[in-house]
């Protein structure tokens, strides 16, 4: 095999890139001369001029979006909410409504067998600018029965009047407000026959 060792400057400075030195060995008493390996880099990499303040461009600041805040609610409702039935009502002349459109929603709540106890009923003419979400949050609704809230109202795609419908967990029935539902009887009926499959 051919010698290994080479004092070749060109070689060597592949190896070495800092200054290298022989120190004196005590074993053998002898002192040899620092040798210094220069090594010349050579860069292909143009000269990156440095950018002034003057120079650096004009980015659009970019905020991170802010969590929305939910509104606290505070609804006044009648009734207990034992159930989960949320019953909204539009008037925003009556605390429910008409005398004759509180007599019917009267009827309709004891012919499907609920008690004041069973539901919270809530007066959506008080709370205008409240989703669905925003009364789901305080009611935990199983079911929503809506007497003049329409469902685009609460935030919700269009549902029929009169049928039975379901968002997520919750069984929803929208109808007319109370004093017009009183006077029509063949809406009056339709209604009657959804609520029947509450029972």
């Amino acid at each position: 095999m051919a010698n290994q060792l080479t004092s070749n400057a060109e070689a060597l400075r592949l190896f070495f890139t800092e200054d290298v030195y022989l120190v004196k060995d005590d074993s053998q008493n002898a002192f040899v001369e620092p040798v210094t390996v220069k090594a010349e880099l050579v860069s292909h990499i143009p000269a990156i001029k440095p950018i002034t303040k003057e120079e650096t461009p004009s980015l659009p600041i970019v905020e991170e979006p802010k969590p929305k805040m939910q509104k606290e609610w505070n609804f006044e409702f009648l009734g207990k909410n034992q159930k989960g039935i949320l019953i909204l009502v539009n008037d925003a002349a009556n605390k429910v409504s008409s005398p004759q459109g509180t007599e019917l929603l009267r009827k309709l709540v004891k012919a499907i067998e609920l008690t004041n106890n069973d539901f919270a009923l809530v007066n959506y003419a008080n709370y205008l600018d409240a989703t669905f979400d925003d009364l789901n949050r305080v009611f935990s609704c199983q079911l929503l029965i809506s007497f003049g809230v329409g469902a685009k109202t609460l935030g919700l795609a269009e549902q029929a009047l009169h049928q039975m419908s379901k968002a997520e967990q919750t069984r929803m029935i929208f109808t007319a407000n109370l004093h017009d539902l009183d006077a029509d009887q063949a809406s009056k009926k339709l209604l009657w026959a959804t609520l029947q499959q509450l029972k």
